[in-house]
């Protein structure tokens, strides 16, 4: 039985070797040449016996031909199936995914599909393409190789990008790789910061061996991230205050640097350059982000602290330049930056010895001339800093005076030496030896002093005043021009063209605190300039509110202020007349505003203008009194005190006047040729003040305030009490101040005393006087139903004068048109009689 059963079994042929189309068979040209060439050698694979081989691999012995063609169909099926899974599907690994089991019980895996090759056909080609393309010609080998390159390349392009859309897929590692770059741009921001602090303080504890470090701060300062770059440039300006010398650094020349220096002069040299190259590029940094809008604040902040505490280093005027730029910004911490440090230049000039003040003017002269005084206020206004000294001259005039006495002493010695023989000669020569040393270091001191001469500074001051001037008379021309050719507008345009002359009050300001110093040629054209701004361009007997003000009303006022001020400065030179200016001055009382116009300007004009002035016509004086008496009614506590303090000082100084105060309203002689008083008229002298009576202090005595019910009923009555002399005394811009809504005293919800503020201020005058709150009420009860009844009655009497003018207004128009009625009616009876005759 053993013996059959090892008859029976089947030795199975070996595998053959895979099969390779002719297509992918690669012979190259070495191959044929080889071949070729050794010819000889291949006559054994010609000899081989092929059918014998066949026999043998196909036939074993003692095998029967059906088994055997059973094996290699089996054979060939499988490899069939793994063709088609390898085409459709690749199975998956059998722990990931579990089985199914199938009602045989067999077990079952899933696949996941495949993609086609590349070199398979696509959507788009039929079958018949396909076999088209199949029946094609064979390809060359050339072709062929390059078929296959073609086919590696695009394989590790597959290869590549496999991975990386791998790593896309997965969400957890872009959130780490996320973390990590926020992790090290944190770690960065920090590395920086601690080495700007570790360069600074380097630099700040030994600057002469560690200059070196400004080349890497600045290159810190150039970083992509703006708050490194922040940082970097406050650095910097720290080290610069800290190390920038006392004076101005002067590289050396060519002829200088070819000399032998000591080690010292040599480190000298090198530190100076250095520090100064560092600056120029700092400042250059500096000049470029100042025209970004994120980094400008920053950048003019380091500008203009640079030009405030190192003035007189170089490159003075680049700093200069770029502050006046920005002195006009838009942005209001920019602005206020730039005007407080060209304000700084101008009072701390110890620093730089006056050349900074004058090139800082010439450049706003320049900017207000390019810019065509179209700039911000502040830009001018920063011209009130500026001080001249006066004295310069005399200082001068004595110095010279000085030494022609010394030189008379020295002539009168050498005299009396002459005519007396010396003693010793040794004694002469060391007194000439003493003498001339003491004049060499006199000399060397004055040379060395950073004081300038006296006549470069007259010289400087001199520059500035007609850099001054000439802005402010451009400003004046500009505002002249604007004024004469106005187009005819509405009064709604009136605040649009407010805004064409926005430097015309700082320049009005200017212009009177420097009056004194303006030149005798120019006075007379300024006087008439300031008499047309005065009155708006417009005649003085014109005034019709329909016409419309391209000046407010305390533009117009500053212009008789500024008038007024230049006439008392230049009292000895100048004749002019002034009655044009009290013209405009009762217009503008007129026109005047509490809430729209300032106050403080109309307390002044009418302290310089009434109060101070020494001589007034009775006219005049009594329509001011009127009018101001009149208008206190309308206006708040702190004007209606002003103005009552200006009547009372012009009663007291024109005793006639004080006819006003009594209830005669005939006027008689005293009314002079007017004998009607006319509330509207525009000119003092034409208004018939004389003519009518104060009425309106009757009512002022029951005004809520009690200061001033305190000071009308005062003035009504010309009561010699002390406290009214006080207040007599008491000028109208001190009036306002005191009664002003920030000091105005603060009545208490309970009743108790009132809270006053007291404060000294120092005035022109002799001495401050009390204030007028303190000398009317000093400490008082206080109830709240007096205060509710007096302004009850106060406004009660408003509305009655409201009402009565409404009423007035309304007869004068019924009795008009009787008028005009009855002219009618005699002009047709007049016309019927022509009529009949005709017929």
């Amino acid at each position: 039985m053993g013996k059959k059963k090892q008859k029976e079994k089947i030795v199975l042929p070996p595998d053959l070797p895979p099969e390779i189309p002719d297509d992918e068979v690669e012979v190259s040209d070495e191959d044929l040449q080889f071949v070729n060439e050794n010819r000889g050698y291949a006559s054994l694979f010609s000899t081989l016996d092929t059918q014998s081989i066949t026999k043998h691999v196909t036939r074993v012995a003692d095998a029967k031909d059906d088994a055997l063609e059973k094996l290699y169909e089996k054979r060939l099926r499988k490899n069939a199936l793994k063709k088609e899974k390898e085409e459709t599907g690749i199975q998956v690994d059998r722990v990931d995914v579990l089985p199914i089991k199938s009602l045989d019980g067999q077990l079952h895996y899933r696949t996941a599909t495949k993609a086609e090759s590349q070199n398979g056909p696509s959507e788009e080609e039929t079958g018949e393409d396909v076999n088209d393309r199949k029946s094609l010609v064979k390809l060359t080998k050339a072709e062929k190789r390059a078929k296959l390159k073609k086919l590696r390349k695009e394989g590790k392009k597959q290869g590549k990008e496999v991975p990386k859309a791998e790593v896309e897929q997965t969400p957890q590692a872009t959130v780490l790789a996320e973390v990590k770059e926020d992790l090290t741009t944190e770690e960065v921001f920090e590395s920086k910061k601690c080495k700007l602090a570790e360069l600074g303080n380097a630099l700040l504890t030994d600057p002469e061996s560690n200059i070196k470090f400004l080349k890497d701060m600045l290159q810190i300062s150039k970083d992509n991230d703006p708050t490194i770059v922040k940082l970097g440039l406050l650095s910097l300006l720290a080290v610069f205050k800290d190390i920038v010398p006392g004076y101005r650094i002067r590289l050396p020349t060519e002829k200088e640097l070819e000399m032998k220096v000591s080690k010292t002069v040599r480190k000298m040299r090198y530190y100076e350059s250095t520090l100064l190259s560092a600056y120029k590029a700092y400042l250059q940094r500096l000049m470029y982000l100042e025209k970004k809008p994120l980094f400008q604040l920053v950048a003019v902040r380091c500008i203009c602290t640079l030009l405030d505490i190192h003035p007189h280093f170089n490159f003075r005027e680049n700093l200069l330049d770029a502050t006046v730029r920005n002195i006009s910004s838009t942005n209001e911490a920019i602005r206020k930056l730039c005007c407080s440090t060209v304000k700084s230049l101008f009072t701390n000039e110890g620093k730089h010895g006056g050349e900074a003040t004058v090139e800082a003017v010439r450049l706003i002269a320049d900017l207000v001339k390019a810019n065509n005084c179209q700039l911000h206020p502040d830009s001018v206004e920063v011209f009130l800093s500026l001080s001249f000294d006066e004295d310069l001259g005399k200082t001068e005039k004595k110095d010279e005076d000085q030494k022609f006495k010394n030189k008379k002493n020295k002539k009168r010695k050498n005299m009396e030496a002459s005519n007396q023989l010396p003693d010793n000669d040794r004694k002469r020569s060391k007194h000439e030896m003493i003498s001339k040393t003491k004049e060499e270091v006199e000399a060397e001191y004055k040379a060395a002093s950073f004081a300038p001469d006296v006549m470069e500074r007259r010289q400087m001051q001199s520059e500035t005043l007609s850099a001054v001037f000439e802005t402010y008379f451009r400003i004046l021309k500009h505002t002249m021009h604007f004024i004469a050719t106005r187009p005819e507008v509405n009064t709604g345009a009136s605040s649009a063209a407010v805004e064409s002359h926005p430097l015309f009050a700082p320049c009005l300001k200017g212009l009177g605190k420097f009056s004194h110093l303006i030149d005798l040629d120019f006075m007379g054209d300024l006087m008439n300039h300031l008499k047309v701004l005065a009155s708006d361009g417009s005649n003085s007997g014109n005034s019709s509110e329909k016409c419309p003000k391209f000046l407010t009303v305390t533009e117009r006022l500053q212009c008789c202020i500024v008038a007024f001020k230049v006439m008392r400065n230049n009292l000895d030179a100048l004749n002019v007349d002034l009655q044009d200016f009290f013209v405009h001055l009762y217009r503008l009382i007129l026109e005047y505003r509490p809430g729209r116009d300032q106050g403080e300007v109309l307390a002044e004009a009418l302290k310089i203008m009434l109060c101070e002035d020494k001589q007034h016509d009775m006219q005049k004086t009594a329509a001011f009194i009127k009018r101001l008496a009149t208008l206190s009614l309308c206006f708040g506590s702190a004007e209606s005190m002003a103005a009552l303090v200006t009547v009372r000082h012009l009663l007291q100084k024109n005793v006639k006047c004080r006819n006003l105060l009594e209830n005669d309203t005939g006027g008689g002689s005293v009314s002079g040729t007017i004998p009607k008083y006319q509330p509207y008229s525009t000119d003092p002298n034409l208004s018939g003040a004389l003519a009518s009576v104060l009425w309106e202090l009757n009512l002022l005595s029951k005004h809520y305030h009690p200061s001033i019910s305190t000071m009308a009923s005062g003035i009504s009555s010309m009561s010699v009490a002390q406290n009214q002399v006080i207040l007599s005394k008491t000028s109208p811009t001190q009036a306002l101040m005191e009664m002003s809504l920030d000091q105005e005293l603060t009545f208490p919800q309970h009743g108790g005393t009132i809270k006053l503020n007291n404060k000294k201020r120092r005035t022109n005058g002799p001495a401050t006087s009390p204030s007028i709150v303190s000398a009317s009420v000093t400490s008082s009860s206080f109830n709240e139903d007096e205060l509710y009844e007096k302004l009850g009655s106060h406004f009660t009497l408003l509305r009655d004068i409201r009402e009565n003018e409404r009423l007035r207004k309304e007869l004068d128009k019924t009795t008009l048109s009787l008028q005009l009625y009855e002219q009618y009616k005699k002009q047709k009876q007049r016309s019927k009689p022509k009529k009949k005759a005709i017929a």
